[in-house]
């Protein structure tokens, strides 16, 4: 090896080019003057060469974020639509801000991640427990892309000829819009069914389902804190037309409504992070669980129990499917990164409330909502819930005035709610006191004369 190539080498990856010439030869053969004509960014956005960030001790530097988080405002949040916040016990915090876990990056040598690895392990167990389905992982980002990892996941396993790809029109925006970012590509088509009174109309998905459908998605609750009613029929519809159906809902739900499995759900989507984690708004842990069929499909990552050279119990990583790990054709999704942090305070969470202390936070839910559209519903101009179903956690409400200038005022007042129309409002308890809930009827009686 010459001098000049271990300059080369130096200079760094021997697989990319660094010298002048060969950057010149490339420009010359795509018709480019130079690298930075490559790449269309604005003038005013470009790095002149100085941040324009002034020096500042860690007192002024600390002084400087508090006024800036100071500007936000301080309001009770009654928001939830995906986004719901439970009291997150101490033990989960130092439990979880242990260096051990906050250091640990994938767990891919076994020997020195074993704790971690059986926490994860932990947390699948109790999504195979919720949902009845045998197969759970853990590296989902959010409910959006494991939505979108189902719609990938059908087009692989479904043998039907279609490509259409079912949900209610009732989907959050934000969910639809990474589901379509997903079959983007592909020769999947999303299309909507329409709902009833916060529910599926199940004749009109009948009508709509058929040969050419791939997948029928559903959500119990709903995006409007409804329970959906028909799900087993919805999962015989989906076996009759040979979709897969999948079922979206989250951990705190699934321990007080009907098993997925026995309703006929192929795989569960939703956001895990309800437990663990306290309100984001973006960041999330996606959960995914699916039947043993399609154990070869799953996008992500497995952690497997086995034995190690002595007989004692041992974790690992058993399948890793990503375009990381094995060849880019055979790699089953392109999430190149993994919410094990995230997944390991929800297990603590789940572990710390136990089976009955889960079902208890859900049906605390259930009376919290409805005792509040109870006392709602008894304002003038107000209709409370609108639906008449039951409801986990939230309900929609009509107002006779204007639902904007409402969430106005209350907003002024101290309460964040949202509005969904011209007349209607959608209202959360997760993560709400009753003190505040009392402090939020006083100020809705107010608003509403």
């Amino acid at each position: 090896m010459t001098g000049s190539d271990l300059h080369s080498q130096a200079a760094g990856s021997p697989y990319a080019p660094h010298t002048d010439e060969e950057r010149t030869a490339m420009l010359e053969a795509i018709g480019a003057e130079s690298v930075e004509q490559l790449f269309d960014i604005p003038e005013p956005v470009q790095f002149d060469g100085e941040f324009g960030i002034d020096a500042r001790s860690e007192r002024e530097t600390r002084a400087l974020v508090r006024s800036i988080l100071e500007r936000n405002d301080d309001l009770t949040e009654l928001l939830g639509r995906g986004h719901y916040g439970y009291y997150v016990p101490s033990l989960v915090d130092h439990l979880a801000d242990r260096s051990e876990f906050l250091t640990s990056y994938t767990q891919y040598q076994p020997e020195v991640s074993q704790g971690f690895l059986q926490v994860l392990f932990e947390y699948q167990s109790l999504l195979v427990e919720l949902t009845g389905l045998e197969i759970a992982n853990c590296s989902m980002y959010d409910a959006a892309t494991a939505l979108g990892e189902a719609a990938t996941l059908a087009d692989r396993v479904r043998s039907v000829s279609g490509s259409r790809v079912l949900v209610p029109d009732l989907l959050r925006e934000g969910r639809r819009s990474t589901l379509e970012n997903y079959v983007a590509g592909t020769d999947l088509v999303v299309e909507e069914y329409p709902t009833e009174d916060g529910g599926v109309d199940y004749e009109a998905l009948e009508e709509a389902a058929g040969e050419e459908t791939v997948m029928i998605y559903a959500e119990n609750p709903t995006v409007r804190g409804t329970i959906e009613e028909r799900l087993g029929e919805i999962g015989d519809l989906a076996t009759e037309t040979d979709a897969l159906f999948v079922l979206g809902s989250d951990p705190v739900a699934l321990s007080l409504l009907q098993r997925p499995v026995d309703v006929g759900a192929d795989v569960v989507v939703g956001d895990a992070s309800v437990l663990g984690l306290p309100t984001s708004y973006g960041m999330g842990l996606g959960l995914f669980a699916c039947r043993e069929d399609y154990l070869r499909q799953v996008p992500g990552r497995l952690v497997g129990a086995s034995e190690d050279a002595t007989d004692r119990r041992a974790y690992t990583l058993t399948l890793q499917t990503r375009e990381q790990h094995i060849r880019r054709e055979r790699a089953t999704s392109n999430i190149c990164t993994n919410q094990a942090w995230v997944a390991l305070r929800t297990a603590m969470h789940a572990a710390s409330l136990g089976p009955s202390g889960m079902v208890e936070l859900a049906k605390r839910g259930v009376r919290r909502a409805e005792t509040l559209a109870e006392r709602i519903d008894e304002l003038p101009g107000v209709e409370a819930p609108i639906h008449d179903r039951r409801h986990v956690r939230e309900f929609v409400a009509r107002v006779d005035g204007s639902a904007q200038a409402i969430v106005a005022d209350l907003e002024e007042r101290g309460y964040a709610v949202h509005a969904l129309g011209d007349h209607e409002l959608q209202i959360c308890v997760a993560g709400v006191s009753d003190e505040e809930i009392d402090g939020f009827v006083e100020a809705f009686s107010e608003v509403g004369r």
